[in-house]
């Protein structure tokens, strides 16, 4: 084994991030780790709703990755153009990479154009500056029909529409114009949350209800009427709107469906457990991925799955280049906040790789809440 290696982690996002801090601790001194990622500012996706809701500038959740060269990490600011793990080779910006080990984290991207007449119609907060146009939106919106509608299956952060839903119902009464909105939630799932189960489902649906939030479930989204301020769904519904707020389509980078470590999806294919992909030292973590679930749904893209897979796979080729054993396991434990405004957050938390699942909710409450509020800081601090 020479005496240098290269470890090149594809992706700045939360699990890129966590993944090169952690191999720039564990691995060998003389390691080279390489952060490649096309735009080097990169923002808190936890906190866009509150950029949603101006509670947040964009600015205060956003890092400039070139911070991480202090911590001794090459970061090269380049869109990944192809992936060749029989050259063990990464094209990005013009250039070619060589890497011993690779790790995979490039997320997943929004699709808008895949339902015709969502882009440019509709607004969403899963971006920051995009949170930061809704929230503009908002400010000069007086009443009508807010609709928000999760377009298709799978996405990421599966809280987020529903945090989103009730955190602009309590902008609303805040604002005192509550009386003069209707807003409705459309989805193609069969209850919110299923990977959790039908008792957590039951608690978001009730906590929707007493918001006077409609509700609708089995709703795919297959066309924006522009013309007629209506969303079109495959069952032949329609939903007028005033205002619309879109989970946009999600699909996997372009650069990971033409590889070799796509599964049938296009989404990288992995071992549950230690994220390895069927090609010799390479690995794929977070939202890129498609990890099934014993009962075939899938495991949530979800920041918390990142940051924990990356700490799996830093310490594993760690281990390895150090010529010992690594043999952690991701475990499938997570946890995430729920927001359901007037300051107040429900907490999730249990195994998603039991059989049957074990997860539980804390009901809402300031002290969760702040508990979101700390963990931001801290996370911010921690990884930059």
């Amino acid at each position: 084994m020479p005496d240098t290696q290269t470890v090149v982690v594809l992706g700045g996002g939360i699990g890129g991030v966590v993944a090169a801090r952690r191999l720039r601790a564990l691995a060998p001194p003389q390691t080279r780790v390489v952060l490649v990622e096309r735009s080097l500012r990169q923002s808190y996706p936890p906190s866009y709703t509150w950029v949603m809701t101006g509670e947040r500038r964009p600015d205060a959740i956003t890092r400039d990755l070139a911070r991480l060269r202090r911590k001794g990490i090459e970061v090269v600011e380049a869109a990944v153009d192809a992936i060749d793990v029989d050259a063990r080779t990464v094209s990005a910006g013009g250039a070619e990479i060589a890497y011993d080990h690779l790790v995979v984290a490039l997320g997943a991207e929004l699709a808008p154009e895949a339902v015709p007449g969502l882009a440019g119609e509709a607004f969403t907060y899963y971006q920051a500056d995009e949170a930061d146009r809704l929230h503009r939106a908002l400010d000069g919106f007086t009443g009508g029909r807010v609709a928000l509608v999760i377009s298709s299956l799978p996405y990421k952060c599966p809280a987020a529409p529903y945090e989103g839903a009730m955190l602009l119902e309590s902008l609303f009464r805040r604002r005192g114009i509550r009386a003069r909105v209707e807003i409705s939630l459309s989805t193609p799932e069969p209850q919110p949350l299923p990977v959790a189960g039908p008792a957590l489902g039951a608690a978001v649906t009730a906590m929707l209800e007493r918001k006077g939030i409609a509700y609708h479930t089995k709703r795919k989204t297959v066309e924006v009427d522009a013309a007629a301020h209506e969303v079109v769904f495959e069952d032949g519904a329609r939903e007028p709107y005033d205002l619309l707020v879109a989970v946009p389509p999600h699909r996997p980078p372009a650069v990971v469906r033409a590889s070799a470590i796509a599964g049938d999806t296009g989404w990288a294919k992995v071992d549950a457990r230690t994220l390895a992909t069927a090609k010799e030292h390479v690995y794929a973590i977070g939202d890129v991925t498609a990890i099934p679930l014993f009962d075939g749904l899938p495991l949530p893209k979800a920041g918390v799955f990142a940051h924990h897979e990356a700490e799996v796979v830093a310490g594993n080729i760690a281990a390895d280049l150090r010529g010992t054993t690594g043999g952690r396991g991701f475990d499938g434990h997570g946890f995430c906040f729920l927001e359901t405004g007037d300051g107040r957050a429900a907490s999730a938390r249990g195994d998603f790789y039991a059989s049957p699942r074990d997860i539980h909710m804390q009901k809402p409450s300031r002290l969760w809440r702040l508990g979101k509020a700390a963990f931001e800081r801290w996370w911010l601090y921690r990884w930059y």
